[in-house]
């Protein structure tokens, strides 16, 4: 008898994490929450203007899988705040690649907050702080 886990399509790494995170959406609400926006109505308002019924189902989605957490900021009614669990902030590096990859073969793209001129930056969590911590002086 097998003790194997059954999966979807098969046991491929890049399959089974596509069943998770592979849809239009989910890598962009983890970009949001990895750049600081912690509540609905800050990823609602992100520049892809996902829309809010897809966004509830895909903060679902993603807490079902362990990516995010959500914790109770507010009762009456009742909202929550969003966070990346430490399976989620490892995803960083996933959306590091894809900067890399779009700045270099598609024309005019840009990581999240920067302009076309800092041709070597990307989205990881630390160059994130430190770009945060930048604006702010």
């Amino acid at each position: 008898m097998s003790t194997d886990k059954q999966f979807r399509r098969s046991p491929c790494a890049v399959a089974n994490s596509l069943d998770i995170v592979g849809d239009k959406w989910s890598l962009l609400v983890v970009r949001d929450l990895l750049h600081g926006k912690r509540t609905y109505g800050d990823l609602a308002k992100s520049p892809e203007r996902i829309p809010t019924n897809i966004l509830a189902e895909r903060l679902k989605r993603l807490e079902n899988a362990g990516i995010i957490a959500s914790a109770p900021y507010q009762e009456h009614p009742t909202r929550y705040a969003y966070s990346l669990s430490p399976k989620g902030r490892a995803l960083g590096d996933v959306l590091s690649a894809f900067v890399r990859w779009g700045k270099r073969y598609i024309p005019g793209t840009v990581a999240l907050n920067q302009g076309p001129t800092k041709a070597d930056s990307d989205m990881s969590p630390a160059n994130s702080r430190r770009a945060r911590a930048g604006r702010a002086k």
